[in-house]
């Protein structure tokens, strides 16, 4: 009898730069594991700031001055901090050229690249557009340009938005954290037992999945 796959269910949100780090590591972690074959990654929506309009006018420093209240000053140099940390695990962030969204519809479209098996693939090109390439993720037709680069079908993803096909998906996804307790991401659930927040190291991550594996 082949056992069940071990789970690993990741919440974040496309607009979290420790969220870009922390899949990025993750998955550094999941291929230095020896069980990766068994593994089931997928992949859930959370909005750190549901209410960012989809067409936000300012930088990413005005955005943490307008919405977290960080003095400007602060607010630059987490952004150079984030940049140099990025920067160690090949991730880059250009802060200067990244335009701040509402990524609510991002989520959609994650929810249907999962269903045509397709999500890690597209999260990591979101994450990339967002934080390296400065492209808009807040529109439809964006986001099936997007979408259509990893291999899903334009017309699809174009429909699922106007539809709203995947909505209560988002929804679900986030009131599922709120029951967890999830106030952060990324936050990593390990065989539906153990969570794991924050952008950990590839090594605490992998010793996460050795131990759940063990214990089974």
């Amino acid at each position: 009898m082949t056992a069940d796959p071990l789970t690993v269910d990741i919440w974040s949100d496309i607009a979290c730069p420790w969220c870009y780090l922390g899949t990025r590591r993750f998955e550094t972690a999941l291929a230095e594991f020896d069980g990766r074959d068994d593994v089931v990654v997928t992949h859930h929506s959370f909005e750190l700031a549901p209410d960012t309009p989809v067409d936000f006018d300012g930088s990413e420093v005005d955005f943490l001055v307008q919405h977290k209240g960080l003095p400007a000053a602060q607010a630059r140099q987490m952004l150079a901090q984030m940049t140099e940390t990025g920067a160690q695990d090949g991730v880059r962030y250009d802060f200067d050229a990244l335009r701040h969204t509402n990524t609510r519809k991002a989520h959609e479209v994650l929810h249907l690249a999962k269903a045509d098996g397709l999500q890690r693939e597209l999260v990591d090109r979101m994450f990339a557009a967002y934080f390296a390439e400065g492209r808009h993720l807040g529109g439809d037709e964006d986001l099936a340009d997007l979408a259509a680069e990893v291999g899903l079908d334009r017309d699809e993803v174009l429909i699922a938005l106007e539809e709203g096909t995947y909505a209560d998906a988002v929804t679900a996804d986030i009131e599922q954290a709120r029951e967890y307790g999830i106030t952060g991401v990324p936050f990593f659930v390990l065989d539906g037992r153990y969570g794991i927040s924050g952008a950990q190291s590839p090594e605490v991550l992998r010793s996460a999945l050795e131990q759940v594996r063990a214990e089974r």
